[in-house]
């Protein structure tokens, strides 16, 4: 892993793309199978019969792939040293099966950590969308980044 971003590399205002990534139908299903085993989940019926109106992704299943998405289109390749916690999760739209999710993230706000030096917090708001550009999941939190450079 080549690290490319340390704290001292996010600005208020940056937008940051994640990547993309597709959802099968046999995902959707053994997602929920294995983690939420809700009728909506596990059958096209079951998801007509719903507010959903067909088989939907779980939340927890969008949010999990969001997370890949993370990793891969930056922590991955960043000096992140974990994330006290999200601030608020929206899920917006179900996602069905064969939908393509991608995902950006906002730079809110940086600030150094008094407490831990050579460390910051930087604090995100991240927008994962589905192929139509229509947004189906949003989430705010902070995460801790790796200085460059220790303070003097």
């Amino acid at each position: 892993m080549s690290i490319i971003r340390h704290f001292e590399d996010f600005t208020p205002g940056a937008i940051i793309e994640l990547g993309s990534r597709s959802v099968s139908r046999d995902e959707i299903i053994a997602f929920a199978s294995e983690f939420d085993p809700q009728p909506f989940h596990l059958s096209e019926e079951a998801g007509k019969a719903s507010l959903l109106g067909g088989l939907a992704a779980s939340g927890w299943h969008s949010a999990a792939i969001f997370m890949r998405l993370l990793v891969d289109g930056l922590l991955g390749q960043a000096a992140g040293q974990g994330a006290p916690g999200i601030d608020k999760l929206m899920w917006r739209r179900p996602v069905y099966p064969g939908d393509t999710l991608s995902a950006t993230a906002e730079v809110l706000t940086s600030r150094p950590l008094r407490s831990r030096p050579g460390l910051g917090v930087v604090g995100f708001r991240f927008v994962v969308s589905n192929q139509r550009g229509e947004t189906v999941m949003t989430l705010e939190n902070p995460i801790l980044f790796a200085c460059r450079e220790m303070p003097a």
